[in-house]
């Protein structure tokens, strides 16, 4: 393992990330309402998408499955990951439904409010009999979002291949990417969201996660702490500029942010996650050591913020040099 700033080498084992992607149509100009945006530019996005490219622009091995329209965007995000190094063995193509989009507003502050096309978008159709199950048996990480657990068929063919990941002793990881315009409820949403909980043994949440999944408004031990489950490894809580917590059966703590100078938080989550999975999945004994996860977790802090330093997901996503002068800088 080489060291640097005690950060533990990039794995070669592979990281497969499932669910969606799509096209963010981003304002060209930020504060504005969607009305009143002057224009748009096309920005290739979906969590488990960014989280894969995070993964391979930091050296690691990653692969996509999900579904995409047999449209020139989805032919379009397809090779967009491909050029970034993510296999792409586990994209079918639907003939029938589009492409997913989304209109995403970005306020003064660099937050996102959304605007989603998807009736039924090809994301959602994915069958379970379309899954590369090959695929995922040879992952060492299976990653996935909640999204995909909304509608039939794609939430079966979530729970299936979550299921094939964790019969091959895949490390399952959760990060719920609540989007809660395109659940039915808020009700169904934490309900669907929770409903595969325990099934996870690495599980990311944002601030507002915690506090919609609780119901308090605390961000707090106690609070974080009442979402923690036998089988669980580690549960993660992202704070933005404030950082993030991590708890284990064994220790918790907290992690201090990066300041840099944010434009667009579009990406961050992903990009912190895909970090943390590329530096333990060749050696989950990571998280049972605090020293050694805290190096870990302070690099996917660095990848984290600089993301947030350019517009759009997957071109701000840092290489392992970038954030490694930001950890020095610091």
């Amino acid at each position: 393992m080489a060291f640097n700033n005690g950060v533990p080498a990039t794995g070669t084992g592979l990281i497969a990330s499932f669910g969606e992607m799509l096209i963010d149509f981003v304002p060209t100009v930020s504060g504005v309402s969607l009305a009143e945006a002057p224009g748009f530019l096309k920005a290739p996005g979906g969590a488990p998408a960014n989280v894969a490219i995070a993964v391979a622009r930091l050296g690691g091995k990653a692969a996509f499955v999900g579904k995409l329209g047999d449209d020139e965007f989805g032919h379009m995000l397809a090779g967009i990951l491909k050029e970034n190094g993510v296999r792409a063995d586990g994209i079918t193509f639907d003939q029938g439904a589009r492409t997913a989009l989304a209109f995403v507003t970005l306020r003064a502050d660099g937050e996102r409010e959304f605007m989603f096309y998807r009736n039924p978008s090809a994301d959602m159709l994915l069958q379970p009999e379309e899954l590369n199950l090959e695929l995922i048996r040879s992952a060492k990480v299976f990653h996935y979002g909640s999204i995909s657990l909304i509608v039939e068929p794609c939430r079966s063919a979530h729970l299936k291949a979550m299921e094939v990941a964790k019969e091959a002793g895949c490390l399952l990881s959760y990060d719920p990417n609540l989007r809660l315009p395109l659940w039915p409820s808020a009700d169904e949403a934490r309900k669907q969201i929770l409903s595969i909980w325990e099934k996870a043994d690495l599980i990311k949440i944002s601030d507002v996660e915690l506090e919609f999944l609780t119901g308090s408004d605390k961000i707090d031990d106690a609070s974080a702490l009442s979402l923690w489950h036998p089988n669980l490894k580690l549960l993660l809580v992202t704070l933005g500029e404030h950082g993030s917590r991590y708890y284990t059966k064994n220790f918790k703590g907290s992690v201090d942010a990066f300041h840099v100078k944010t434009i667009d938080t579009t990406g961050a989550g992903d990009s912190f996650v895909g970090a943390l999975l590329s530096k333990i999945v060749d050696d989950q004994s990571i998280l049972e050591d605090e020293s050694r996860l805290r190096d870990v977790l302070k690099f996917a802090n660095a990848c984290g913020a600089i993301t947030t330093t350019q517009k759009g997901a997957i071109p701000a996503l840092p290489k392992e040099e970038d954030a490694l002068k930001l950890i020095k800088g610091a």
